[in-house]
């Protein structure tokens, strides 16, 4: 049995439905390793340590004792292979998502046959929150408390300048 897996993104911010699983995550393997990207594409609002302290928060309110809270940079299978990890999570939301993470699992399958690409989808609650929605949201000063935790709901606040 694999004790324990990655789950990786940008997490800018996090959102319930990225909590969810992390939560969940909790409880099939015996460690978590939350892995916030400093390398991304993406355009970020909060920056790598920023997103990985937003999220140690989370889970150290929750109790969450099982996961640890990271910032990687390169490839997620280097990463993997530094931590001796064999099991990435992927979270999908939408179809859209199956087609980006499907292509990503099986590059990453090709570059590293060992690592696993498990995905995941969040409760159907959380299905449609994006975290480019509620940053969207946000910055409009629209509110944000059904879609990310408190401690994300005041990082966007100082952000912003608007309540969230």
């Amino acid at each position: 049995m694999t004790s324990v897996a990655i789950y990786a993104g940008t997490f800018d911010p996090l959102t319930f439905g990225h909590l969810d699983l992390i939560e969940r995550c909790t409880d099939i393997f015996p460690r978590l390793i939350v892995a916030a990207s400093s390398d991304t594409m993406k355009k970020t609002l909060f920056n790598a340590d920023e997103r990985a302290d937003m999220i140690r928060g989370v889970v150290s309110r929750l109790g969450i004792n099982n996961v640890t809270v990271d910032v990687f940079d390169g490839l997620l299978i280097n990463y993997a292979r530094e931590q001796e990890v064999r099991v990435i999570i992927r979270g999908l939301r939408a179809y859209s998502d199956f087609e980006y993470e499907f292509q990503m699992a099986l590059t990453n399958r090709k570059l590293a046959p060992e690592i696993e690409t498990l995905f995941m989808m969040p409760k159907e609650i959380h299905s449609y929150v994006s975290s480019s929605t509620v940053k969207e949201v946000s910055s409009l000063g629209g509110r944000t408390k059904d879609f990310v935790p408190i401690e994300v709901q005041q990082a966007l606040e100082a952000k912003f300048g608007k309540p969230a």
